[in-house]
């Protein structure tokens, strides 16, 4: 009898690849979607330098913007760990670029996996859909799963929208579908950790930028950070523990401001002092710069509004421990530079 697969979308991406070797790693047949079919040999190369023979990974083209090629994804698997989405760096040109591939893909991908029996889904949503209420909570609130970004404020990027509405359909579908498949959710936040490949996540382009001189001053902002291996751990538990099916789970540990990104980047690698940020800068001057770099305009509604979160659940429910944000974020200024991008 064959032994059924994991199916994880958008395996050429950075938390996917992670995925893929977790899930290789715990001895399950795997099976990755890519909307470019010619980059399979080069996924399976990148995993293998991590030391996992991803050799046995087979791989089906599907878009999340089309049919066809689900099915044949779905086929004979049991589980699926859906994290393909788009997550640009900027703004830039029409919003839906992002918000309906994010959105329609989560439902096309639980409707194959519906047809198909699936028995479990796990989807990548973010902390962005978690930590972005309207109108503000406290400064001191430490954000849960019970907490929900308002896709509807004035100040949220396009990404945002995109991945609280994905977040929303997919419970929204399976609690209208008696024959939908379970559904656990897993929110990380600044994925760190080590980068595979130089085909940069957005979370190490801001590394690049800062490591290259781009930025002298940040805004004064941090972030919770996650380890993407542990993104990785907190996706494999999801899919195959009793008490996962129908929860959220925030997948990060600590807290870590821009600046203080520099600062340890600069520890790391002492040759980046003079191009990594110096200092600070003030929030107007923030505000008047997004108007230029459109990167920028992600960081406007955490002006002010430092959001700690809280793992608890994962810890409780999942019984998983977390890698410190320092970790992770030194594992990836380590491999920025072996990858020679800074």
């Amino acid at each position: 009898m064959t032994t059924p697969k994991v199916l994880v979308t958008g395996a050429s991406g950075f938390i996917a690849k992670h995925c893929i070797a977790e899930l290789l790693r715990r001895d399950f047949p795997v099976r990755g979607t890519l909307r470019d079919p010619g980059r399979a040999d080069e996924v399976r190369r990148v995993i293998a330098r991590i030391g996992v023979d991803a050799s046995s990974v087979d791989f089906v083209a599907a878009d999340l913007l089309h049919d066809d090629g689900w099915d044949e994804a779905m086929d004979g698997c049991s589980h699926v760990l859906h994290v393909a989405s788009p997550f640009p760096l900027k703004e830039e040109g029409d919003p839906n670029d992002v918000i309906r591939p994010a959105r329609e893909g989560t439902l096309r991908v639980l409707d194959a996996a519906t047809r198909a029996g699936v028995k479990r889904v796990v989807q990548t949503s973010s902390i962005v859909a978690v930590t972005l209420p309207w109108p503000e909570v406290p400064v001191e609130h430490v954000f849960t799963e019970e907490d929900w970004t308002n896709s509807d404020r004035p100040d949220i990027t396009s990404y945002v929208i995109s991945k609280t509405l994905a977040e929303r359909a997919a419970w929204d579908f399976v609690k209208g579908r008696a024959d939908a498949p379970e559904l656990a959710v897993v929110n990380p936040a600044f994925v760190l950790g080590p980068a595979l490949d130089p085909d940069l996540s957005t979370s190490h382009e801001v590394l690049r930028l800062m490591g290259i001189g781009a930025y002298p001053a940040t805004p004064k902002v941090g972030f919770p950070v996650s380890d993407v291996r542990d993104v990785a751990v907190t996706h494999a538990l999801a899919m195959v523990h009793p008490q996962s099916a129908g929860q959220r789970f925030i997948s990060a540990n600590g807290f870590l401001r821009l600046i203080d990104l520099g600062k340890l980047m600069v520890d790391v690698l002492p040759d980046l002092k003079s191009k990594a940020p110096k200092f600070e800068m003030p929030d107007f001057l923030v505000r008047a710069l997004s108007l230029i770099d459109r990167r920028l305009k992600a960081v406007l509604p955490d002006l002010g509004h430092p959001r700690s979160v809280s793992n608890d659940k994962a810890t409780q429910i999942l019984d998983q421990s977390f890698r410190s944000a320092e970790e992770a974020a030194r594992s990836a200024v380590e491999s920025l530079r072996k990858l020679r991008v800074i």
